[in-house]
């Protein structure tokens, strides 16, 4: 009778496992990557016309970290290709996450907590990447390309200015109706959150590089030996090692992105740029003053560069939980360093509650309208600032 009970105990807590590894990924999803509901009204046919029109680019979409097909519609999450095509993106940063501290917040965090390695775990991600941030950072941009590699076409991975053109030109040949629907093509280009993902060894810059990464924060949501963290404990700049990696960086033209830097960092970083910087996905504190945006002086530093300021569309960048703040988050960078250093960056898939997915980008372009931007600052703001950075940073 004792056995017969364990044996039912023992098949009861393996289908619980198998359950938690079948549908636990699935949950833990949903539970962090939330669209707001809202209602069905159509946008303008004003703003449906001219978003047709547009070169859509957005700078930041945590999309890989999660165990979802990014080629089939889903019904979680906010970015998926059919989803992009809907809402006429032609290019989206896929940018990995490799660690993240338990209670994350935006004032201060330690890097004694991971709680991405459980999500590995949970998600039965590749043995290395367990335990291994360069792996795990190996690990999404490898899915990207297997996702683009099925995608008979559909899907293209970016990683040089030929194979930007190339895309461009394959894009273009298509009529406006067909990129919105099933017969469009979009692209994305890979970047990694936080240069912890290198576990303090430059070699592994150049195999991220060679993974086809062509975008790094120096730091995420904690201090670690390459830089300070806006969120960290010290809050300090780059290290000796973290100018090393900038020199190399811009070496091999790959993209500096300030996101979630501290003002030493940001000011370090600044202080050594050779070329364009980006801010991937932030707020501006003239209309949300908070430790995570970004000041008046770092708005005009980034725009000495040349670079651009992507603006976020979660409450913590913007304000608000709308296509309205998001464009009024926009208008206060644009009337302080111009449109031309202005750009999306949704945070699309990074954990956060956002007022609408791919497919619904209209909305920011009935937004902009809506604060009198003109059909060139709207086409500048939408995408084309994102493609002249890569036009002019890409190896």
């Amino acid at each position: 009778m004792v056995k017969k009970v364990f044996k039912w105990i023992g098949a009861i807590l393996a289908l619980l496992i198998l359950g938690a590894f079948l549908f636990g990924p699935a949950q833990v999803e949903k539970s962090f990557n939330k669209t707001l509901p809202h209602a069905a009204e159509a946008p303008s046919a004003r703003a449906r016309e001219l978003h047709r029109t547009l070169l859509i680019a957005d700078l930041h979409a945590d999309s890989l970290l999660w165990r979802r097909d990014l080629l089939e519609r889903g019904t979680r999450g906010h970015v998926d290709v059919p989803r992009l095509l809907e809402g006429n993106v032609a290019l989206q940063a896929f940018t990995i996450v490799t660690k993240v501290p338990r209670g994350q917040n935006i004032e201060s965090n330690d890097a004694g907590s991971d709680v991405i390695q459980p999500l590995m775990i949970l998600q039965v991600r590749r043995f290395a990447a367990w335990t291994s941030l360069a792996e795990r950072a190996l690990d999404q941009a490898d899915r990207l390309r297997e996702f683009a590699g099925k995608s008979d076409g559909k899907l293209t991975v970016i990683t040089s200015r030929a194979e930007l053109a190339g895309y461009l030109a394959r894009r273009e040949r298509l009529s406006a109706p067909n990129r919105l629907s099933d017969a469009g093509i979009t692209a994305g280009f890979l970047g990694v959150e936080g240069a912890h993902a290198l576990e303090g060894d430059l070699a592994n810059l150049d195999k991220l590089f060679d993974a086809g990464v062509r975008m790094v924060s120096p730091s995420h949501f904690f201090d670690n030996e390459f830089a300070g963290s806006a969120h960290g404990i010290v809050k300090g700049g780059l290290s000796a090692l973290g100018k090393q990696l900038i020199q190399r960086m811009q070496a091999k033209k790959m993209i500096v992105d300030l996101a979630h830097a501290s003002p030493k960092t940001f000011a370090d970083m600044i202080a050594m740029a050779t070329r364009p910087v980006v801010v991937s996905h932030t707020g501006v504190k003239g209309t949300c003053d908070n430790t995570r945006n970004l000041s008046d002086d770092q708005l005009r530093a980034v725009a000495k560069t040349g670079g651009v300021i992507a603006i976020g569309y979660w409450d913590t960048a913007v304000c608000g939980t709308d296509a309205k703040s998001i464009a009024r988050a926009i208008r206060y960078a644009a009337n302080l360093v111009g449109a031309q250093h202005v750009a999306l960056g949704s945070d699309y898939d990074g954990g956060n509650i956002v007022p609408f997915d791919a497919s619904e980008l209209v909305r920011i372009t009935e937004a902009l309208l809506a604060e009198k931007f003109s059909d060139a600052d709207i086409r500048l703001i939408m995408g084309e600032n994102i493609l002249r950075v890569l036009r002019e940073n890409l190896p």
